[in-house]
């Protein structure tokens, strides 16, 4: 699949609001230190088209929840680029869910919200109510699945934004899906306009996760599903 021209295209037809949000996170970044990216046509790139290149994955009229949201990426971009799905993104550093709300609230997103929590919190109430999980830049494969996995429904998909050794953490991280309930479906690369590599994993939810999943107190990030 050629995630590339969709993300082109994402760019062009959005570039009005996406020069209002470029302009915004440049301008917080300075108080908040939001993101290291701090140059335009970096911001563009890395930011915007990266979140872009999962859009066309989404089903139609998708409930997505974005771990580890950040400042906004992939959330932002998805949500102006698929006005039909929801968004929910949650992450735990307060400052970075201000400034997507905030960010929100400008381009007139009325599809997408921000909640200052842990995935693990979010677990407690919201537990396999999605149809697509994503995070990107949160952490390792195996690390991800354990916080990912038991928020999506079954037959749900969890998108992972990853770089070039996206096969590599795959491998690495078969135990955690065999235990969590999901199965690895493809891994597809793409190139960012700075002739980057990137990879998207996607991994289906094929069973029910254990309700001892996520295991709290950092245990996913310290003791790792291998």
């Amino acid at each position: 699949m050629n995630l590339e021209a969709p993300a082109r295209e994402a760019l062009a037809r959005f570039e009005d609001k996406l020069d209002v949000l470029r302009r915004f996170l440049l301008t917080e970044n300075e108080k908040y230190n939001l993101t290291a990216l701090t140059e335009a046509e970096e911001v563009s790139a890395k930011h915007f088209f990266d979140s872009f290149a999962a859009s066309p994955l989404l089903p139609c009229g998708a409930s997505v929840c974005d771990v580890g949201c950040g400042a906004g990426f992939p959330l932002l971009p998805l949500a102006l680029a698929r006005g039909d799905c929801t968004f929910l993104g949650v992450d735990a550093t307060e400052k970075k869910v201000n400034f997507v709300r905030a960010a929100s609230s400008l381009l007139a997103l009325e599809n997408c919200r921000a909640e200052h929590l842990r995935a693990e919190e979010l677990c407690s109430s919201r537990r396999e109510s999605f149809d697509v999980v994503t995070a990107r830049a949160v952490a390792e494969l195996s690390v991800l699945c354990e916080y990912c996995l038991p928020l999506l429904k079954e037959g749900g998909l969890m998108i992972a934004y990853k770089g070039p050794g996206a096969k590599t953490e795959l491998d690495g991280a078969k135990k955690a899906l065999s235990l969590l309930g999901g199965s690895a479906e493809n891994v597809i690369g793409y190139s960012l306009p700075t002739g980057e590599e990137r990879a998207l994993v996607l991994i289906r939810k094929t069973g029910q996760t254990p309700l001892k999943y996520p295991r709290g107190g950092n245990k996913p990030r310290l003791k790792p599903l291998k």
